[in-house]
């Protein structure tokens, strides 16, 4: 009887690709459970992302390249917030039956050369067939300056940032929705809903300018990280609506169509810039290369445990979590 060998040459061809496992170790010891954008054991920061054809990515959207790159960037970010550098992946990829053997050759050639490109040594995985297409990934990382970042590390007084600007994601799935003809239009909103383009190594850069305050990932929407982090650092955090940094291509859209660009910057998900909290001066995050996607100021970490936002009007009113929800 003859043995489909298929899926070994498949395997294969993505393997030899990928880097060689070199010997890296965290600098130090350390335990973290569940709750944040990561967990740690004996030193390793660890986070596993799924992405699921037809929820987090659509090939008749997506070149499969870009689905891939949407895939890694969410688990990179992962590891960016808590102030590490990935080094090890471990991949599952569930081959949709309905993909041509292009796209399966793409798929796993940009699986691939997308970790390798990071840097980061992918040592095992899975592969299988089924109805739609999924990628799952563990990935490992180690701390830029051996201690993590956390949720739980707001102060009383800290400022509390955005690194990058904000709604691109959002805006970019709005159009797809809604107004596909116009992706041509605005392609940086289109583009970066497909496969988002963030400072991978943010987090680190964080850690090497001494910030020690409380940091995590905005993919559920701005609203609802403020109050994860809230939450976790027991503070209260009041936001000041003119100094979110809604991305100018945003604002564009949301006066062509007549929409509250606020509304993106909110509630939009899978963004992937980074949340954080921090005493320093904001001239810090201006210093030449500091953050090449900048830093913005949006508020304070105040006394109380809710999260507040005062409007152009003067008037202060709560934000209320808006998260994206997969069940």
């Amino acid at each position: 009887m003859s043995v489909d060998l298929g899926e070994f040459k498949f395997i294969e061809s993505v393997l030899k690709k990928s880097l060689p496992m070199g010997e890296i170790a965290p600098e130090k010891r350390g335990w973290l459970p569940v709750g944040d954008d990561c967990a740690m054991f004996d030193g390793w920061l660890v986070t596993k992302d799924l992405s699921v054809e037809g929820t987090h990515f659509r090939m008749d959207w997506s070149s499969p390249e870009q689905a891939v790159e949407k895939h890694i960037v969410s688990n990179v970010s992962d590891i960016s917030s808590m102030g590490g550098v990935p080094r090890f992946a471990v991949c599952g990829l569930c081959v949709n039956r309905g993909w041509n053997d292009e796209v399966r050759t793409r798929v796993g050639k940009a699986l691939a050369e997308g970790f390798a490109r990071r840097g980061i040594a992918l040592i095992g995985g899975d592969t299988v067939a089924g109805e739609c297409g999924m990628f799952s990934t563990t990935l490992l990382g180690t701390c830029a300056g051996g201690k993590p970042l956390v949720r739980s590390g707001a102060k009383l007084g800290d400022g509390v940032y955005v690194a990058g600007t904000l709604g691109k994601s959002g805006a970019g799935l709005w159009l797809l929705l809604n107004h596909p003809e116009a992706r041509d239009e605005f392609p940086t909103l289109v583009n970066y809903h497909l496969a988002p383009v963030i400072d991978e190594r943010c987090g680190a850069r964080l850690v090497e300018l001494g910030v020690s305050g409380a940091c995590m990932d905005i993919s559920d929407g701005l609203s609802s990280e403020l109050n994860h982090l809230a939450g976790a650092s027991h503070v209260g955090i009041e936001i000041d609506c003119e100094k979110l940094p809604v991305d100018p291509e945003v604002l564009r859209m949301a006066e062509r169509y007549g929409l509250d660009p606020l509304d993106f910057a909110l509630n939009g998900g899978e963004e992937y810039e980074l949340l954080f909290t921090e005493s320093f001066k904001n001239d810090i995050f201006l210093e030449k290369g500091a953050l090449p996607g900048g830093a913005y100021r949006i508020g304070t970490v105040v006394e109380g445990t809710e999260v507040r936002m005062r409007g152009l009007d003067g008037k202060v009113s709560i934000v209320k979590a808006q998260a994206w929800s997969h069940l």
